[in-house]
Parts: structure tokens; C-alpha cells; sequence
């Protein structure tokens, strides 16, 4: 059936909403008006208080931005050197840990880098002993073929 055999009257209820949407759009409506009107006072009160606080803000500026200043260094330096007492304490900690034999993390490395360390060590003292036997026999032949 189409639309224009229909009578108006009932062309007219197919178009007009349930009661349940009715207070479906009422409430949104409603709730949508509310939030609008908050963030409207809250957008008006904020520049309310920053029309109010910015004179203050500049008269006090010589005073607070120093001030900030010190207090953002000094939480700093604490927080620093309460790392770097946590570091030392895990540092001491690990080298207890080693000296007692217990093989904490990482030590297969310091044991490399230490046997690495005394081999060049030994290699390096083997090489000056040579280079001094080699200076002294090259000094007692100079001073042989001079005498001579």
C-alpha cells in the first residue's frame, strides 16, 4: 500500500513518537543543558580568577620565581643524593656479595676484566724488563767501543 492511500490520520500516528522516547529526548535535552550551562561558570570563573590573580602574580614574580627556583634545586639535590646513596649501598652490597663468594650477578665479568687486566699487566712488565736488558747491553757496548 502506498503513502497516498493512506488517511492523514493515520499518516499522522506513524509520525508521532512513543512516550518512551518522548522522555528519552526530554532527558537528554535536559542533561545536555545542564553541562553546557557548568562549563560556561566554569570557563567564566576561570577567567574571572585569572583576571584577578594576574596583577598579583606579576607584583609577586620578583619574589616567586626565585623562590621556585630554590625549591625546584633543593627537591633536586635530595632526590640526587638519595639515589646516589641508594646506588652506593647497592654497590657496597654487590662487592660484600663478591668478597664472600657468593657470585652476584655480573661477576663472571669482573673476573674476565681482572685475569684480562693481569695478563697485560705481566705482559708489559716482561717487556720492560727486555727493554732494560736491551738499554743496558746497548750502554755496555757503547762504553766498550769508547774505552777501546
Amino acid at each position: 500500500m502506498s503513502d497516498q492511500s493512506k488517511p492523514t490520520s493515520q499518516k499522522f500516528s506513524e509520525s508521532v513518537p512513543s512516550s518512551r522516547q518522548t522522555v528519552k529526548f526530554a532527558t537528554a535535552a535536559t542533561i545536555g543543558t545542564i553541562l553546557l550551562v557548568l562549563s560556561g561558570l566554569t570557563l567564566t570563573g576561570t577567567v574571572i580568577a585569572l583576571i584577578i590573580a594576574t596583577p598579583v602574580l606579576v607584583f609577586f614574580s620578583p619574589v616567586l620565581v626565585p623562590a621556585g627556583i630554590v625549591l625546584f634545586l633543593t627537591t633536586t639535590g635530595f632526590l640526587l643524593s638519595g639515589g646516589f646513596g641508594v646506588a652506593a649501598l647497592l654497590a657496597l652490597s654487590w662487592i660484600y656479595s663478591y668478597v664472600t663468594g657468593k657470585h652476584p650477578p655480573g661477576s663472571d665479568q669482573v673476573d674476565y676484566a681482572r685475569m684480562t687486566l693481569a695478563n697485560k699487566a705481566r705482559e708489559a712488565k716482561e717487556r720492560a724488563k727486555e727493554y732494560g736488558n736491551y738499554v743496558q747491553q746497548k750502554t755496555q757496548e757503547t762504553t766498550q767501543t769508547q774505552g777501546s
